[in-house]
């Protein structure tokens, strides 16, 4: 073990053709400097005053990361990954659980670079965490959201199995839009055989950060 005082710096998931691994801060970084204008940013961040608008952006880039690791219990987590193809980082994959021992239901989040985009990275990626999230973690369901006009997204989703979960509204860029909502459960996903291909190595001494038996 190479990090003794925060294990998850150990993990990394593989697939046949990407390297997911926990963010850090200089990860944060890069990711600050090449921030897409057009990007939606978790909307509970404070925007910070100062610079000009990539500045600002990229403060909350920062934010969002401190509050993912500070704020993380074995009970309530949420778990950043950069992506790698080759040297290349491509983009993010974020695991999450909210009240995961009691519920085991993961959710999840990711976005990718524009040049990355339609190359089958994003599918990729998501079976990634997912093949973490029902393999290591034991969840039982997994649910996402996107916006009703975000086909990448709802194309991933919809290609590895997840079924309709329903529908909401919310303040969306100064209009009110419609969020569509998904599940998997634990059986579709080992039906479709999801985990194929990926290998997930450095879990074990990250147990306990999960409420898990070590």
């Amino acid at each position: 073990m190479t990090n003794p005082f925060w294990p998850l710096f150990d993990l990394q998931i593989t697939t046949p053709d990407l390297v997911l691994r926990p963010k850090t801060e200089a990860d944060a970084r890069q990711m600050a400097e090449r921030l897409p204008p057009g990007l939606e940013l978790d909307p509970s961040l404070p925007r910070q005053p100062f610079g000009d608008e990539h500045t600002a952006r990229g403060a909350t880039v920062y934010q969002g990361y401190w509050r993912m690791m500070g704020a993380w219990t074995p009970e309530s987590w949420a778990l950043p990954f950069v992506v790698f193809h080759g040297d290349d980082l491509i983009g993010s994959q974020t695991l999450e659980g909210d009240n995961f021992l009691e519920l085991r239901v993961v959710d999840t989040a990711s976005f990718l670079y524009p040049e990355w985009r339609g190359k089958g990275l994003g599918k990729q990626m998501r079976r990634a965490v997912l093949a973490l999230a029902f393999g290591e973690l034991r969840a039982e369901w997994a649910i996402t959201s996107a916006w009703e006009d975000n086909a990448a997204s709802l194309g991933v989703t919809r290609s590895i199995g997840y079924e309709p979960n329903g529908l909401s509204r919310h303040a969306h860029e100064g209009k009110v839009g419609m969020l569509a909502h998904f599940r998997l459960t634990r059986e579709r996903w080992l039906e479709s055989n999801g985990a194929a291909g990926i290998a997930i190595s450095g879990f074990a001494p990250c147990r306990p950060l999960f409420g898990l038996d070590v």
